[in-house]
């Protein structure tokens, strides 16, 4: 048996699988915003399932940001108290055991390569799309993690060959930089887009559901859509991955996948592209599924 957990700012997942895949049980429980009641919260998880069900084979976190290379500290988490701390360390010597910790996006490629969207693909490159924009890039089922640990982290390129319009209603990112594609295709970037645009207060939701009635709606999405397919034509000429899967809320908007794949052919430096865009399909439960493959 394996757990899985997904580490994620608002709530934390888990889940028991045995080795074919078969989910056991699942649980979920509030993120607590600081360091120690993060670490607690993850202990609580591994304990309530190891009491039912027995020692397990192996523990797999999935979290935001990566292990410094260098120090071992977390780094470049959007759950920022945790940047800093050498949260493996910690969570091993509190379990008395090995645990493998890894990217939340790489998590969700992990999953949909191996028994989900992906499956059957030698390479898969996983995109989220939710509150920030990540991705993973899995190759024959294993992460390829890269020599600084970012590897797939397309979300904080910039926008391929922005328009002044684009520079006007765009706010600088997080990490400090402008233009990052998460400020574009972010579910809090799509919004802020539009409300900049329209002089508006609505959120992601509202937005789409204005859709096909308000024109403002079709238009937001339509360059929605070109803005994905310009940032993931980079990703292709780089990469070149059989499949591309997409997860996160955004990734629930049917009009992508109507028009992503016709949109990326102006962008890509080829004459026919066969890499598909898709819609992953664990769900919300690709992220604690991956963890649960590390082992």
């Amino acid at each position: 048996m394996k757990i899985g957990i997904d580490l994620g700012g608002t709530k934390t997942e888990g889940i028991l699988i045995d080795n074919e895949g078969k989910e056991l049980i699942k649980t979920r429980i509030k993120t607590q915003k600081n360091y120690q009641g993060t670490i607690d919260g993850i202990i609580s998880v591994v304990y309530e399932f190891e009491k039912n069900f027995g020692e397990v084979d192996s523990v797999g976190i999935g979290m935001p940001g990566a292990i410094s290379s260098d120090s071992a500290l977390i780094k470049n988490a959007n759950s920022i108290w945790l940047n800093g701390k050498p949260l493996k360390k910690d969570l091993e010597n509190r379990l008395q055991r090995k645990i493998n910790l890894e990217n939340d996006a790489n998590c969700f490629a992990l999953s949909e390569a191996v028994d989900g969207a992906g499956k059957g693909h030698s390479v898969v490159f996983g995109v989220i799309l939710g509150t920030g924009v990540g991705g993973g890039i899995i190759i024959n089922q294993k992460v390829l993690q890269g020599r600084n640990k970012i590897s797939g982290e397309w979300g904080h390129i910039t926008l391929p060959n922005r328009t002044e319009v684009e520079k006007k209603y765009n706010k600088k990112c997080y990490c400090k930089k402008e233009g990052c594609m998460e400020t574009y295709v972010s579910g809090p970037g799509f919004a802020s887009i539009y409300n900049l645009r329209h002089n508006a207060n609505l959120d992601s939701h509202e937005i789409i559901n204005g859709y096909p009635g308000d024109q403002k709606s079709l238009v937001a999405l339509e360059n929605y859509v070109d803005h994905l397919a310009r940032g993931l034509s980079v990703v292709i000429n780089i990469l070149d991955p059989d499949i591309i899967v997409l997860g996160g809320g955004m990734s629930n908007v049917d009009y992508i996948y109507a028009n992503i794949n016709d949109q990326l052919k102006q962008y890509v430096f080829t004459d026919t592209c066969h890499t598909k865009v898709v819609k992953n399909f664990h769900g919300d439960s690709g992220g604690v599924r991956g963890a649960a493959w590390l082992s």
